[in-house]
């Protein structure tokens, strides 16, 4: 069955390997794809989770015209406030926390932001419930 409904999200990478250790140190994300494209510019990897069908497509640049951010983000949710914290800690040291450790309250919970090194922005949240959110409205069925 072909892949259906929201699949990706692009963002342009001045260092494909750079972004690419970036998030999968603070995202868990893995490579599951690699390549360069037919006209032998832009190499191109794909990150995901591996938990749903979903990726994070980085496309190789020169230089970044708009990164995403600070309000425009990625959002990623930890298993706990204690994993949130210790990226949090892990992304000081390294120079690249744009702000955080706070508890928003419901339903944003507890996040930090983090700038990949293009200065895009990712969210790390705990008790950020978007399944329930989207279990509790009524939305017609997906696709079959």
């Amino acid at each position: 069955m072909p892949d259906i409904g929201f699949t990706h999200i692009a963002l342009p990478a001045t260092d494909l390997d750079a972004s690419a250790a970036f998030y999968q140190k603070y995202a868990g994300f893995h490579i599951v794809h690699d390549r360069v494209d037919e006209d032998g510019e832009h190499r191109v990897i794909w990150l995901s989770d591996g938990r749903r069908p979903f990726v994070l497509v980085l496309i190789q640049v020169d230089y970044i015209r708009h990164a995403l951010g600070p309000l425009s983000h990625l959002g990623v949710s930890c298993h706990s406030r204690a994993d949130v914290d210790a990226m949090a800690k892990m992304a000081k040291a390294a120079g690249c926390l744009r702000e955080g450790p706070y508890d928003l309250g419901q339903p944003v919970g507890y996040i930090v932001l983090l700038a990949d090194p293009d200065g895009h922005t990712l969210e790390l949240s705990y008790g950020q419930e978007v399944r329930m959110a989207v279990e509790e409205t009524d939305m017609p069925p997906a696709y079959d």
